[in-house]
């Protein structure tokens, strides 16, 4: 990996539900006289490619559940908005004041990624159905439109354990590694890794909402140039089920204890 590269925020202007996003990216890519070139990363935000997917939802005809009810009674939600949450949530693992705590589709986050920020009033986005295969259908439609083989990641913001504020995470990646294994490898010192993966995907993911923001910036994606990562046959982001993670686990082992 080379010791630097270049991020250029693309703008599109506002996206409409069901509109085809694609087009408004390379028009975007086009107006920074940017030439796309094999190994470029293209990093897209989901909120905007749900938008295009037609992935937004009124509240105004949502009825609330009694286990939504519930919910939002315990956390301070609506109640419409909690049982948006619960239908795009595998399991609902607790939650604060204003958030559940979600798994879904493999992902740990809040609300299951239910979001109400850059969405019309009195709608909210859903994450898009399958960011995987979005992200390969963009990258497959970009080599057909330009001949350029890139990576596409669809990328989604996140807070950390115990820390403020957001950075980014992949939830969709084609055409690159999400992690890349250096075990094996030796550090300054000359002692051998022995658990340390990269998470190469999340790490794009992050630099990218640098430029992105999280408000009325209008900058739902970034090209990423000069990583000099490979492209290739790579698909999907690499996860780990729930009792492996350090954070899951633990949550997981003392809700037991407790029951018992």
């Amino acid at each position: 990996m080379t010791p630097s590269c270049s991020l250029f925020g693309i703008k599109t202007g506002l996206i409409h539900q069901g509109e085809e996003i694609l087009p408004l990216l390379l028009s975007g890519i086009k107006k920074q006289e940017i030439t796309l070139t094999d190994g470029d990363i293209l990093v897209i935000a989901e909120s905007a490619l749900a938008t295009s997917e037609g992935r937004l939802v009124s509240l105004a005809g949502v009825t609330p559940s009694k286990e939504a009810d519930e919910l939002a009674i315990q956390y301070e939600l609506d109640p419409r908005l909690a049982e948006i949450v619960i239908s795009e949530s595998d399991e609902i693992v607790g939650g604060i004041p204003g958030f559940l705590l979600c798994t879904s589709k493999g992902n740990l986050l809040p609300n299951a990624g239910v979001d109400g920020s850059n969405a019309p009033d009195g709608m909210v986005s859903l994450l898009p159905a399958d960011p995987n295969m979005s992200a390969k259908k963009i990258r497959e439609e970009i080599f057909q439109m330009t001949g350029a083989s890139v990576a596409v990641l669809v990328i989604d913001s996140r807070t950390h354990p115990m820390r403020y504020g957001c950075s980014g995470v992949a939830i969709g990646c084609s055409g690159i590694p999400s992690v890349l294994d250096e075990r094996g490898k030796k550090d300054l010192f000359g002692r051998e890794l022995k658990v340390t993966r990269r998470a190469i995907a999340d790490s794009i993911a992050s630099a990218a909402e640098l430029l992105m923001g999280e408000a009325d910036e209008g900058i739902p994606a970034v090209l990423v140039r000069g990583l000099d990562i490979p492209v290739g046959n790579y698909e999907g982001v690499e996860q780990i089920a729930a009792d492996e993670c350090l954070f899951m686990g633990i949550i997981s082992k003392n809700a037991q204890k407790r029951c018992q």
